[in-house]
């Protein structure tokens, strides 16, 4: 029997709108491309938890968080690794999405903006993949509908942790109207024409696929 969905109505609350339609289509019609790309959101997700690390060795809190985030992300990627193999489909150099990169040229430069921003894009990053994984998985084949739900627990507690770790960044600052800002840029990334399917991407131009 399949794992039943989980509850994501805060999700759902958080994000400002569904993933289109065509993003989906655009999906099933490259589900090898789709897992390679997810491969490589599992290991960039793993690589900004352990910058954080690095960077903000004061905060005891952030530490043990990313760390566990680390650690059950690269678990992840190990996980998406052996379904590319079992299925023979090959890992290849992609390019990035445009979604991480709008995402990340709103950050500010000056502490602690960068922290509380950096923090809310993850959140946002999180929320989004859970909303995708879910709006995908009924409609993939059995093992690839397990996985993706099995993937959403941990993904909806990534998104809670990163907002509340950006909270406790502002020092009491309200940073509400700060994450409408950043969910309002996702919303066009999300929303905008997008030349290559991603699995962040937006929506895929007619006839957007990765050449090789």
């Amino acid at each position: 029997m399949n794992p039943q969905v989980p509850d994501l109505s805060a999700i759902h609350e958080f994000l400002l709108c569904p993933t289109p339609d065509a993003w989906v289509q655009a999906a099933l019609a490259q589900p090898e491309l789709m897992l390679v790309d997810h491969a490589n959101c599992e290991k960039k997700a793993a690589g900004t938890a352990l910058n954080l690390m690095f960077r903000y060795l004061d905060n005891f809190e952030l530490l043990h968080k990313m760390s566990r985030l680390a650690r059950e992300e690269l678990r992840h990627f190990e996980q998406v690794l052996a379904i590319m193999q079992r299925r023979g489909i090959e890992y290849p150099h992609i390019s990035a999405s445009r979604y991480a990169a709008g995402l990340r040229a709103e950050v500010r430069g000056a502490e602690p903006g960068r922290l509380i921003d950096t923090l809310i894009c993850g959140a946002i990053i999180e929320a989004r993949s859970c909303e995708r994984f879910a709006r995908i998985a009924p409609l993939l084949d059995e093992e690839l509908q397990d996985f993706y739900l099995s993937l959403l627990k941990s993904e909806a507690r990534h998104f809670r942790d990163y907002l509340h770790l950006a909270q406790q960044a502002a020092a009491g600052e309200d940073i509400a109207p700060r994450v409408q800002q950043l969910l309002e840029v996702e919303r066009k990334l999300v929303q905008g024409d997008d030349g290559d399917f991603r699995f962040h991407s937006g929506v895929p131009v007619n006839g957007a696929r990765e050449s090789h």
